[in-house]
């Protein structure tokens, strides 16, 4: 991204732990992960608890990616409608995912107990809404959830009442959610690495994967070569994301990688901090091109939002957020931006999860295009599951249509540039 990793105000508030070495030579395992993420991570975890050698190839450092760059809410659902899902895969399949999800959540503080992981993880989550349309929307989204779903945990939050915990004139109504929250997501990567490890997962950074050879049938290995060694594994989970770039050409053409971005204020100290987000919830609007902030443990703001589609980082993002976060909160006008920094995030068309089988013992986890501090967390568990022997609820996943993004290598990135202009113009009405 354009920023320097030194802008990542979780990179810079964590404790670097030493390195794993790079890979050098052949090993051999029961499963090869590749991609040292929250969604490697836990499948790594999960199958080493079940007893397998796994090996776990990370191209830069854990939690390079996504999992240390991202807006750290965690969230109810997917990033698509429940509605995509139920058309995609029938009412009955679509509850499961859903169950899976609030699975996911409940999963991630089991995580964060279990393994004694420090990363301020902080209750409550609030989607707010900006206008009349929105607040319809709401309001059919708690109905909806409660009456299909059997969620329980939403309420609905009026004007007056908002105000008194975001101090902010911009907002006509939010969904506040007990059962979602917050966190950091960089200490939360790191702290599933010292799980894995500890239960026995050998993990090498600095070791990108330069070629994979995927066997066709169940009883040949799967290698995955890097610049200086092998990995022969009956199993292989691909779990590289937006930055898995050109490894697998059928994975790629499903996903295009957008550039997202995080500013930082100086400390604001604690009153200050508060009279901003009372209920000290994750904040995030309804816009297409949204904005979400909270407050960290440390008494600033972090504010997030702004997309690039280009590829390139096309803009001052501190600048720019800077200017966004005036818009909400105008008493923070002379805060200073200390940290500003960008990572891209994977999507698909439809926005629904990619998760799926190369080969018989091939597996795929990606495409969770925004919404993956809950989701690569379950979804690190259903690959533990299906290479134990029960494939259901994986399998599920699998039956979700993908298409590829339009326009091929080239011409992608404009279309969905301009496909983009045009939700940037719904936010407007």
């Amino acid at each position: 991204m354009g920023q320097a990793d030194e802008q990542n105000f979780y990179y810079a508030s964590t404790p670097r732990p030493p390195l794993h070495a790079p890979l050098a030579g052949e090993q051999h395992c029961d499963v090869c992960i590749v991609g040292g993420g929250i969604s490697g991570l836990s499948a790594a975890l999960h199958l080493a608890e079940r007893g397998l050698r796994v090996v776990l190839l990370e191209a830069k450092r854990l939690g390079y990616g996504g999992s240390g760059r991202s807006g750290g809410q965690s969230i109810f659902g997917y990033a698509c409608e429940m509605s995509t899902l139920e058309k995609a895969v029938g009412a009955a399949d679509a509850r499961r995912m859903w169950d899976v999800s609030i699975e996911g959540m409940r999963l991630q503080r089991e995580l964060i107990a279990r393994h004694s992981i420090d990363c301020d993880y902080t209750p409550g989550h609030m989607i707010v809404g900006l206008k009349p349309r929105h607040d319809r929307a709401l309001r059919d989204e708690i109905e909806h959830l409660a009456g299909h779903y059997d969620y329980h945990s939403l309420r609905l939050i009026g004007r007056d009442e908002l105000r008194t915990l975001v101090a902010s004139q911009r907002y006509s109504s939010g969904l506040f959610d007990s059962n979602g929250g917050h966190l950091h997501p960089y200490r939360y990567t790191l702290g599933l690495g010292r799980a894995a490890a500890a239960a026995g997962v050998r993990i090498f950074e600095n070791s990108r994967v330069t070629k994979l050879d995927v066997a066709q049938n169940a009883s040949a290995e799967n290698l995955a070569h890097t610049a200086q060694g092998t990995v022969r594994a009956r199993h292989l989970v691909i779990a590289g994301g937006a930055l898995l770039g050109r490894l697998v050409p059928q994975l790629q053409r499903k996903l295009i990688d957008i550039g997202t971005y995080i500013a930082v204020t100086q400390p604001l100290g604690e009153e200050r901090a508060r009279s901003l987000i009372s209920n000290n919830a994750a904040v995030a609007d309804m816009n297409w091109i949204l904005d979400y902030f909270r407050r960290s443990a440390d008494h600033r703001l972090l504010f997030g939002g702004r997309v690039s589609y280009s590829g390139i980082d096309p803009f001052d993002s501190a600048q720019v957020l800077r200017r966004r976060m005036a818009a909400v909160f105008p008493q923070l006008t002379e805060a200073r931006i200390e940290y500003a920094w960008g990572g891209y995030l994977d999507i698909t068309m439809n926005r629904a999860p990619h998760f799926g089988r190369l080969a018989p013992n091939a597996y795929f986890v990606q495409g969770l295009s925004g919404h993956g501090m809950v989701i690569s967390g379950i979804a690190g568990k259903l690959v533990s599951e299906v290479i134990g022997g029960t494939a259901e609820r994986f399998d599920m996943y699998a039956r979700i249509p993908h298409r590829d993004f339009p326009g091929g290598t080239y011409f992608r990135r404009p279309a969905l540039v301009l496909a983009m202009l045009w939700f940037r113009i719904l936010d407007l009405l």
